[in-house]
This record gives structure tokens, C-alpha cells and sequence, in this order.
């Protein structure tokens, strides 16, 4: 190589890249981690290569109005979705309000919201607990939880030791020890809740 050639200063080659390229390619990755597809797939299923997929995700290239209905098909969501930049939407670092998706549940009176973007190392979730309402039976996992309890009362087991939890408490343990919550109070609890299992393997045996 001629030591005269010059080259791409790699943060000139960011600062010329489109900022609408770069959203529009984080939000592309954010529905493909939500859908738990790999590059691979994906491209697989809208009929593109993965190093071109790979550089719209990027946001190295823009994404052409011929490959939008195919991946968007592929994701299972509207077109709109990867283009409309009119409304505020999810990508891989941030989740709207909104936009918070619901987390499966097994037991009565309880509802969780993800917080955590995909792909992200931690599962941060909204559970709301209703009056009377809490899970089924003491669960164990693999993993780290911690919690802030913003709304309301709950009743947290550890173990076998109860914890009486008011607004403004917190907490913090191993998920293998067995645990379980509920509410006796007369009011909903929001309970700002974080563990260490990906937001895929997010569990409620409750």
C-alpha cells in the first residue's frame, strides 16, 4: 500500500453519515432482536444479502424503498414502522413510553411492561401488582433481581423470610433463592423491577 494514500479518519466517516440512516438502522435492529431473528435469518426471509442488511442496521447505507415491504413483511410489522419518523418510536438504545411492550403472565392481578431496549444485558420491567393479586406459587431462576418499589405495598418472600414493602423501599438478591410477592394492601403496587436473565427469558412462573 503507498504510504501516501490517505485515510478515512474513522470519525469523519460518522459525522458523514445520515442521522436518518442511523435511526431508521436502530430501529431495524430493534424489530429484528424483538422478532429473536439473527442477521441471517432475516435476510434470509426478505431476500437480501446480510452484508447489505448488515450496513442498513449500521446506518452505513439508506434503506431503498424496493427492500422496505420485504423486511417489513419479514418482521411481521406495517412498513411504517421502519420509516415513519414522525412519531416516536423504540430503537436499540431507547423505549418510548408509549411503546412499552407487555411481557407474558401466568397469574391474576399482575402486569409487566418491558423497559429495556432488545438486545439489551439487562431485563428492566413496570410490574404492576393489583390489589389481591400476586403470583402462584415461589419460584427460583438463575440471575440477580433488584427492585424500587414506586407505587403502593407488596409483600415480597426471600427465601422464607417475608419482606413488607412500602413506597420508596428497595431491594436486591440472588433469583436462585426461592421468591414470591403479592398484595394484601388496598391499593395497586409499581414495582421498578431488574434482573440479569435477557428480556427473551424474562420468567413468571406467577
Amino acid at each position: 500500500m503507498d504510504d501516501n494514500t490517505p485515510t478515512l479518519d474513522p470519525r469523519a466517516k460518522s459525522a458523514a453519515m445520515n442521522p436518518a440512516d442511523i435511526r431508521v438502522g436502530r430501529r431495524l435492529r430493534a424489530l429484528r432482536l424483538e422478532a429473536g431473528l439473527s442477521l441471517a435469518e432475516l435476510s434470509g426471509r426478505a431476500g437480501m444479502s446480510v452484508g447489505a442488511l448488515s450496513q442498513i442496521e449500521r446506518g452505513v447505507s439508506s434503506l431503498r424503498v424496493r427492500t422496505i415491504w420485504p423486511l417489513a413483511a419479514a418482521l411481521g410489522v406495517e412498513p411504517s414502522r421502519l420509516v415513519d419518523d414522525g412519531a416516536e418510536q423504540n430503537d436499540i438504545y431507547c423505549v418510548r413510553a408509549a411503546n412499552r411492550r407487555d411481557l407474558p403472565v401466568r397469574s391474576e392481578g399482575i402486569r409487566k411492561q418491558l423497559l429495556s431496549p432488545p438486545g439489551a444485558s439487562l431485563t428492566g420491567m413496570i410490574v404492576e401488582i393489583e390489589p389481591g393479586g400476586g403470583t402462584l406459587q415461589a419460584y427460583a431462576h438463575q440471575g440477580h433481581e433488584f427492585g424500587y418499589v414506586a407505587e403502593g405495598s407488596a409483600l415480597l418472600m426471600i427465601d422464607g423470610t417475608p419482606y413488607d414493602l412500602r413506597a420508596g423501599d428497595s431491594f436486591a438478591f440472588r433469583s436462585t433463592l426461592l421468591h414470591s410477592f403479592r398484595n394484601d394492601g388496598p391499593d395497586r403496587c409499581m414495582i421498578v423491577w431488574v434482573n440479569t436473565n435477557r428480556p427473551a427469558e424474562a420468567r413468571d412462573d406467577r
